[in-house]
């Protein structure tokens, strides 16, 4: 697997040919050259989907249409400190627009491109409302607008009942401080209260206290563990996944690259659509004078049930029987095998 943890800025002229259909806020520019500074939070299968398909759809924007775009990437790996310096960087070199993958960096363009007109693009944002990065989804109201990857927690509890029916006690693995789990896990708690279920909270920071967070969940003897889209979790659910399977507990989680990743369960977005509806907007503000104030931000519809099939044997499921339990509440069902990096299962 290719090395993305190297925190480097890694400058890629590409001469791009650019063309989208004009928006009705400004004329079309035609030629011209733009400095666009993205910056992914931490190398996980998620996140890393964004940024493949972000430029990937660069690319294929601009084998249409006649500009040139400078990109700076980095990825100071959840390190907040290398994350300012990144964005300062991204500012000194004048960018045109700013590209922040994950909750965090997008605080952190906003914080830094305050009181400026400077145009920052989020992605992966779950709840852009909370975090305060927009004043509602309709209309963003300042310099900052993106996609979302708000997460159903309803439909998640649905699918640990519809696999699970007798489950008593649930568990929850997070970080307190990923703000992509502060809404998620209030929902859940209200979800399990509603219906009279036994929950207990597990938190962790890094990886070694996620690794006893697992461990500590299996002697509370809960019945399934819940993660919502967060981060901290995710970069440690290779290290994880098995302690559940072991002790036979499913790990219902809010992305697919945690099910890659072994976990039996990521339910939500298609991360690559994610990055690719991103890149749409990133071109409308650049080329089309659309302003992130009047943009609306975007949001998708998560039905997607990724289950790891190796795991779901593990645990002594059925996976024709869960596709079948699943159904009624996903719009899509797909299995998976576990791996590092969604790379690693082509070919």
């Amino acid at each position: 697997m290719k090395n993305r943890n190297q925190n480097k800025l890694l400058t890629l002229a590409l001469a791009l040919t650019l063309s989208l259909p004009l928006a009705s806020c400004g004329e079309k520019k035609t030629e011209g050259t733009y400095k666009i500074g993205i910056c992914n939070y931490v190398d996980d299968a998620s996140l890393n989907q964004i940024n493949e398909n972000l430029q990937a759809r660069l690319k294929e924007i601009g084998a249409e249409n006649g500009v040139t775009f400078q990109l700076l990437y980095d990825n100071p790996n959840a390190d907040a400190a290398v994350m300012n310096q990144i964005i300062s960087g991204f500012q000194a070199q004048d960018v045109d627009l700013m590209v922040g993958i994950a909750t965090p960096v997008a605080m952190a363009m906003q914080a830094a491109t305050e009181g400026t007109d400077l145009p920052v693009v989020f992605s992966a944002v779950s709840d852009p409302v909370s975090a305060q990065l927009v004043h509602s989804l309709e209309a963003p109201g300042s310099n900052l607008t993106g996609t979302s990857d708000y997460l159903d927690t309803n439909a998640v509890m649905n699918l640990i009942f519809a696999a699970q029916p007798g489950a008593k006690k649930i568990g929850f693995l997070y970080d307190l401080g990923q703000d992509s789990s502060t809404t998620p896990i209030a929902h859940a708690k209200e979800y399990l209260t509603a219906r009279g279920i036994e929950y207990v909270e597990r938190t962790a920071t890094n990886a070694g206290e996620v690794i006893l967070a697992a461990q500590a969940l299996v002697r509370d003897g809960v019945d399934a563990v819940f993660t919502p889209t967060d981060n901290t979790i995710m970069k440690s659910e290779l290290a994880i996944y098995e302690i559940f399977t072991s002790a036979g507990l499913p790990h219902y989680t809010g992305a697919d690259s945690f099910a890659l990743n072994g976990a039996f369960l990521g339910y939500g977005v298609d991360y690559a659509s994610l990055g690719r509806e991103t890149t749409d907007m990133v071109a409308d503000i650049l080329l089309n004078n659309a302003t992130p104030a009047t943009l609306a931000v975007k949001t998708f519809d998560n039905g997607t049930a990724t289950v790891n099939t190796e795991t779901c044997a593990a645990l002594g499921f059925d996976y024709s029987e869960i596709e079948k339990l699943f159904a009624p509440y996903c719009a899509k069902i797909q299995g998976i095998t576990t791996a590092e990096d969604f790379s690693d299962l082509e070919g």
